[in-house]
């Protein structure tokens, strides 16, 4: 199999759930070109993949980073992130891990609102943690934080959320 088939397969395999990171993270607007951005950079530093996790584990902690790269930048400052989730995305499948629901059946505007005025360390940590699954471990080794700063980040997300969306 040549390089651009094994790369395309890569894109096929991946692509779905990292459009679907980006989305959460910064907008549905900015998603299709961070998405694009996150392959080529995959391409740019796959032969520094090392195997010490899964492919699937490293794309996705590369896009994680360029979402919040993006989130950083000087020029997004002003830039208004709606926090629209994917369209396929129900409201009501957002849990909070093993300890039940954080939100029940919400109009999906409202969750997308209440999403995007989380400060973006809030919004960064709920989505790794109660979309995406994360551990705290992992979390503050992909954001370069404590791991109590992980779950306090969360905590305000949720009552935020809460706050909001009542």
């Amino acid at each position: 199999m040549g390089e651009s088939a094994a790369f395309e397969e890569l894109y096929r395999a991946h692509s779905p759930r990292l459009f679907g990171l980006t989305c959460r993270m910064v907008g549905r607007s900015h998603a299709e070109d961070l998405l694009q951005e996150v392959f080529l950079t995959a391409h740019r530093k796959l032969d520094r993949y090392r195997g010490e996790s899964s492919l699937g584990t490293w794309l996705f902690r590369l896009a994680t980073n360029v979402c919040l790269d993006f989130l950083r930048s000087r020029g997004n400052r002003n830039a208004q992130v709606t926090g629209e989730f994917d369209e396929t995305f129900a409201p009501e499948e957002i849990t909070a891990g093993r300890t039940g629901r954080v939100l029940g059946v919400v109009d999906k505007i409202d969750l997308e609102r209440a999403l995007a005025d989380l400060p973006p360390g809030c919004r960064e940590v709920f989505v790794l943690h109660d979309v995406e699954g994360f551990e705290h471990g992992e979390i503050a080794g992909m954001l370069g934080v404590a791991e109590g700063t992980s779950k306090s980040q969360l905590h305000k997300a949720r009552m935020r959320l809460r706050k909001s969306l009542s």
